[in-house]
């Protein structure tokens, strides 16, 4: 019942007769509150606020489902105009059994180790279920395997956000 007002409100407020040119973002917010029946910040709630600078087409009706049954992200889909964002959900932290033992305080923390230097020729891969897509471009940042790096595949256009897997190699998020 809640998913459905919240799901209402960002429709209405997203419709012609709102006349915006980019669907709001704290709508977005509160239709993800309204899903995960938790504010932004609080654990089983959506770690962040959307970033604002985002700028995705109106959408009439977005859908949200969770990405996994770990429930760690949301996903956010419009079906028509098509777009589809992942909003991470704060999970609670693990704490460590007796049997695990944990460095002190004083020791340095391990560097992560970059896999993708700006620059770097990448190939972006996309897909699931044996199908997949690839496009080569280039890395605009650096990453680590695991985190997020931005390569540009097409002169003229922003560039797109992938996840580091190897040298070279990064994986659009959710086409796993």
């Amino acid at each position: 019942m809640i998913r459905s007002t919240f799901l209402l409100a960002l429709a209405i407020a997203a419709s012609p007769a709102a006349a915006q040119t980019f669907q709001s973002t704290t709508l977005i917010d509160k239709a993800v509150a309204g899903f995960t029946g938790r504010g932004v910040g609080e654990v089983g709630g959506a770690r962040t606020e959307v970033d604002t600078r985002l700028k995705l087409a109106t959408c009439p009706m977005v859908s949200l489902a969770w990405r996994t049954d770990m429930h760690d992200s949301v996903v956010v889909t419009c079906p028509d105009p098509q777009w589809r964002i992942f909003v991470p959900v704060l999970t609670p932290t693990a704490t460590p059994s007796p049997a695990v033992v944990v460095a002190p305080a004083t020791a340095p923390a391990a560097k992560a180790v970059i896999v993708i230097k700006r620059g770097d020729p990448v190939t972006v891969v996309a897909g699931e279920g044996g199908f997949s897509v690839t496009r080569d471009g280039v890395a605009t940042t650096d990453a680590a395997a695991g985190a997020r790096v931005l390569v540009r595949v097409e002169d003229g256009r922003p560039p797109i956000q992938a996840i580091a897997v190897e040298p070279g190699k990064a994986m659009i998020p959710g086409s796993e």
